[in-house]
């Protein structure tokens, strides 16, 4: 029992001492250079009109803003006409047919990335919102670090039970077993995360990893670009973007379920070893001790509930980093458990060669 509540009281400190390497958007410059914003947009009515309101309010000079709709059937397209309306910065352009053997996002900024004319891409999803500082800042970042692509795993708001479960637990999977410092202070690929989301290219970095067209079958793009970026020699920045980036991903648990059903078994490298570890490890460590701490509840052993204090600790660290709710670490064990079930049902899918859906797409 010791050892166990040893174990548990090291995650809190390499935790703690992990989240000091990860760089806070604090900081701001200037530059005359000419920015790339860049939306991938299907079937996101809902999301066009916060979009623009969001992005036009960008304070930099020079920008564009480029959005993409990429075969919607819904009043994407009009919208996108009616909203930007008067505002030369922004150029709609319509997505061309889907080739085979591509990604439909990855080929939609493939596409958009024929349109731009900055030194900087950022590309951005639908449901993304940013405060009006965001590009000032993440070029102080980039500059700092020499960098050739800034990334960043925004604040995301949790609407549903679900998403309460598995969305905040990307930034605990990130923040706990990504060494931070490695990371972002050396060109290792084996020490890569990002968010697709948010992802800030300087353009020779873009331009020498291969673009979007180097992972153009990849359902984990973002990874995977980041991955390429590296090999060409270009560092990737992970930074804390949660105070100045949200991301709506999600507004039903379905949503949820197909979102993470199509990248948690492709994050793990397909690979079923990594898969069962990974359940031990959760299941030990994270679930095991809530039905300790009420053993200990009615046996009057105080003791026993040390470990689940411990993970609810690291986890409240981590929601403090990421601008999360402030009761969220409470549910780290059933995240836990949500985790690994969507996980084997990644895996068991994958597996059967059944394919993943999403947006209308399949893809194996």
């Amino acid at each position: 029992m010791i050892f166990f509540i040893l174990i548990t009281f090291l995650f809190v400190l390499a935790t703690f001492f992990n989240l000091l390497f990860l760089p806070k958007l604090s900081h701001k410059s200037n530059t005359n250079e000419l920015v790339s914003v860049m939306v991938p947009m299907r079937n996101e009515e809902r999301n066009v009109k916060g979009l623009v309101e969001s992005i036009r309010e960008i304070t930099h000079s020079p920008v564009e803003f480029i959005l993409l709709d990429d075969g919607s059937t819904d009043r994407t397209r009009e919208l996108l006409t009616e909203c930007t309306k008067g505002d030369p910065r922004f150029k709609i352009i319509d997505g061309t047919p889907l080739p085979d053997g591509w990604v439909g996002k990855v080929h939609a900024c493939r596409e958009l990335s024929r349109h731009a004319s900055g030194s900087y891409y950022l590309y951005l999803d639908a449901d993304v919102r940013v405060s009006p500082s965001i590009i000032e800042k993440v070029l102080y970042q980039m500059k700092r670090y020499g960098s050739g692509l800034v990334t960043g795993f925004p604040r995301f708001p949790i609407p549903t039970p679900l998403s309460k479960m598995l969305v905040p637990f990307q930034h605990f999977l990130v923040y706990f077993h990504l060494p931070l410092f490695v990371s972002n202070q050396t060109t290792k690929r084996a020490f890569t995360a990002a968010h697709g989301a948010f992802m800030f290219f300087r353009k020779e970095a873009y331009d020498d990893c291969g673009g979007h067209e180097a992972v153009k079958s990849s359902l984990l793009e973002d990874v995977h670009i980041s991955r390429k970026v590296k090999e060409k020699g270009w560092k990737v920045t992970l930074v804390n973007n949660s105070f100045d980036v949200t991301c709506h991903m999600y507004d039903t648990d379905k949503e949820v379920w197909e979102g993470f059903m199509k990248n948690v078994y492709i994050g793990t490298g397909r690979s079923p070893v990594s898969v069962v570890l990974l359940t031990l490890f959760y299941s030990i460590f994270y679930i095991t001790p809530l039905p300790l701490a009420l053993y200990g509840l009615v046996q009057g052993e105080w003791s026993y509930s040390l470990p689940l204090l411990s993970i609810w600790l690291q986890t409240f660290m981590i929601d403090l980093a990421s601008n999360q709710s402030k009761w969220h670490f409470l549910l780290i064990p059933f995240a836990s458990l949500a985790f690994i079930v969507i996980m084997w049902a990644s895996m068991l899918r994958g597996l059967k060669k059944q394919g993943y859906t999403w947006k209308g797409r399949t893809y194996s």
